[in-house]
């Protein structure tokens, strides 16, 4: 038999859909005002390739010839563009930009974009591993049964959770079976889920670190925990101030304990059993976030501190450092008796977490790609790391780097009372830097000896490779 011939329906689907209203007396110089307007209001882009006068005759019930001669009109004003094989578009024209007043020039110079950029917690992200990401999509992606792009376990494909378990396990000490691993849409995401769970359970309280980020606080806080910092001394984050058990002590406490942020110290082996030791004799949970775990540079990698009690510690890990904030994927390692509740707080409001996502980083993380490229990486922020040092005893030799043993950021120690001018001179250098302080909870304890005082936190991961010498080119020149 011949191929059925094509309806009027089933030709819709051969062109391009284009939403056009004729108005006006006459079809044809309605449609052709239509057009013109559409042009001329944005709607239809310069470059934007129109449906065939076939099509759009058809989609509008209107005679072919009708539609021809508006294109013709059209063409003949400029408005659009007709060449033999690439049919009818609408032309391109130059778009002038208004020019900024003066107010605005003067207020762009101080506050514009900035040139360079060493504020903390982003990558390279010109370091994506772009060609061997889509290799990895491509067999992902070949070999996803159908059903994986349905609606899933909430939990997450369980060729990543398999993936993240042995890799995990390998490589950061933790106990972690597929079936405890829920991924989740990066760290701030799996903080909420846990932080309605603890909620739910009666929890009021989270202990935090003095120093930290403030949206995590705020997300705490949304739950209905009050977070409590921790007192900090020479030795990092003092876990012994947790309590016992009884309304005084906090049902959960939010740690970095690999690597303390922004301090850059790990928690002190004393301090870690101490928490452990909290968790198991209060019933509280240490929310562990390893968000930099992958970047060790002078010194043996610090394990995770869930391998000591997987049924007390919540693992949080994330690809915002190892790769890009942008795939929007994290990991959690729950204990037991929590992974029915998260599961379902997550599954009442999100399925899932980009699935083709999910099973590139599964086939990344199995081929062995994704522990290549963190060795490129990992030589490349130590080389940079180098530089940040010797560029410090060449040019300012009254500031010390500290904190510098691992992760992506350093420490900057200035001289007393010296921070925010620095933070402001670097503003109207434009580069974006951020001051110690920015970083300390507000709740807590009145500075001590103990604490590093004025000081920069510089992320020395953030700029490409063609902007690291300017940045920090443009560092020295606003240190005293």
């Amino acid at each position: 038999m011949g191929e059925p011939r094509a309806t009027s329906g089933s030709r819709r689907a051969l062109g391009i859909d284009l939403h056009i209203q004729p108005t006006g007396p006459g079809l044809r110089r309605g449609l052709t005002d239509a057009l013109r307007d559409a042009v001329r209001g944005g709607r239809l882009a310069p470059g934007t390739r129109l449906p065939s006068s076939r099509t759009l005759a058809v989609d509008l019930g209107i005679a072919r010839n009708t539609v021809a001669d508006a294109y013709a009109d059209l063409v003949a004003e400029g408005w659009l563009t007709a060449r033999q094989g690439s049919g009818t578009r609408v032309a391109e024209r130059p778009v002038q930009a208004p020019r900024p007043t003066a107010p605005e020039r003067r207020r762009d110079r101080a506050t514009g974009a900035p040139r360079h950029n060493l504020m903390p917690g982003t990558p390279d992200l010109a370091s994506f591993p772009r060609a061997a990401w889509l290799k990895a999509a491509r067999r992902a992606l070949t070999a996803a049964p159908n059903e994986a792009l349905g609606y899933g376990d909430p939990r997450g494909r369980p060729e990543l959770r398999a993936a993240l378990a042995g890799y995990l396990a390998r490589a950061r000490g933790v106990h972690a079976d597929p079936g405890r691993v829920v991924v989740c849409s990066g760290f701030a995401h799996g903080l909420m889920l846990i932080g309605e769970v603890l909620r739910r359970r009666g929890v009021r309280d989270a202990a935090v670190e003095t120093y930290g980020l403030a949206p995590h606080w705020t997300i705490l806080g949304r739950s209905g925990l009050r977070t409590r910092p921790l007192p900090l001394d020479r030795l990092g984050t003092d876990t012994r101030d947790l309590g016992g058990s009884g309304r005084g002590s906090p049902g959960a406490a939010l740690l970095t304990p690999a690597h303390q942020f922004p301090i850059g110290v790990p928690l002190h082996h004393e301090r870690r059993a101490a928490v452990v030791d909290w968790a198991r004799r209060t019933g509280g949970f240490v929310l562990e976030d390893d968000y930099d775990g992958e970047f060790r540079y002078d010194r043996q990698p610090v394990g995770a501190l869930q391998g000591l009690d997987p049924e007390r510690v919540v693992y949080f890990g994330t690809a915002s450092k190892s790769l890009a904030p942008g795939l929007r994927l994290g990991w959690m390692v729950l204990p037991a008796e929590l992974l029915p509740e998260v599961a379902e707080v997550k599954g009442g409001s999100d399925w899932a977490c980009g699935v083709l996502d999910q099973l590139t980083l599964a086939e990344f993380i199995e081929s062995g790609a994704y522990d290549r490229h963190l060795r490129a990486v990992r030589l490349r922020y130590r080389r940079r790391r180098d530089e940040l040092v010797a560029a410090l005893a060449e040019r300012a030799p009254d500031v010390r780097a500290t904190g510098i043993a691992a992760g992506l950021h350093a420490v900057l120690r200035l001289p007393a009372g010296t921070e925010q001018s620095v933070v402001r001179a670097a503003a109207w250098q434009r580069l974006a830097l951020s001051g110690l302080s920015l970083y300390r909870h507000a709740d807590a304890a009145p500075v001590t000896q103990d604490e590093p005082g004025d000081a920069l936190v510089v992320g020395y991961g953030t700029p490409a490779d063609h902007a690291w010498a300017g940045a920090l080119d443009a560092l020295c020149r606003v240190l005293p």
